[in-house]
């Protein structure tokens, strides 16, 4: 799965070269905009958060990369009050599963990241990794809105191979940011093409991946300090 992962000062330069092609639009709400300039480093994003996702906005010919916030915990607006938030969807099962296969059409958006944690249980607690590439990683997401209208997000995983697959046995389906727009094109796309993409793509990126062990501060989600950069230190 992934249910931690951290943004460090690279990401705002990657972020604001795909954003250039294209400016803010109008399909999701101004007050969710977020300028990639504005982008700070955090070492520590969790689950119920608000992140930056990286989407298409518009209709037709109208539509432009944009940059807005949304909360991690899929949410959609006829899920019923205190239901499910879901920070993960299968890649196995998105285009099927009732809850995801609606925003898989639909909702494709993209969550930078620099890299993610996954913990393997020790005899005195739980050891910390750190999994990260060379460059910026862009993990494929669905969005949907929240019965108050808010966008929501659950971040697609697959089976780890290579490095991640070291650690734990799941991984977010990365995509290279040259693939992002195809990925992020939904009209006109079958969602068995969509799945063969994601999964091609998302090997390709996971042969670049390397682990190292990190401190265990990144344990306690509430203590942990997303400004802290030695969280992803190896030690």
């Amino acid at each position: 799965m992934c249910g931690r992962f951290a943004l460090d000062e690279r990401i705002d330069d990657a972020v604001e070269e795909w954003i250039a092609a294209g400016g803010p639009a109008s399909a999701w709400r101004p007050e969710d905009w977020i300028d990639p300039a504005t982008l700070v480093p955090r070492y520590s994003v969790a689950p119920r958060q608000p992140i930056a996702v990286m989407h298409y906005a518009g209709i037709g010919t109208q539509r432009r990369r944009a940059l807005s916030a949304a909360i991690w915990g899929l949410s959609p607006a006829w899920a019923k009050a205190g239901g499910p938030h879901p920070i993960n969807a299968r890649l196995e099962t998105v285009a099927t599963n009732g809850l995801f296969r609606t925003a898989f059409r639909a909702g494709r958006c993209v969550v930078p990241m620099s890299g993610y944690f996954e913990w393997q249980q020790a005899d005195d607690g739980k050891d910390p990794y750190y999994i990260s590439g060379d460059e910026p990683l862009f993990a494929s997401a669905i969005a949907a809105s929240d019965p108050d209208g808010n966008p929501t997000v659950a971040i697609i995983t697959r089976s780890a191979v290579d490095a991640a697959g070291r650690v734990h046995d799941r991984m977010p389906v990365f995509v290279p940011l040259a693939a992002v727009d195809e990925w992020l094109i939904a009209e006109g796309t079958q969602p068995e093409s969509a799945l063969t993409f994601l999964d091609t793509q998302s090997l390709a990126v996971a042969s670049t991946l390397s682990t190292r062990a990190v401190s265990r501060a990144i344990n306690n989600v509430r203590t942990a300090d997303p400004a802290d950069a030695t969280l992803i230190q190896q030690i």
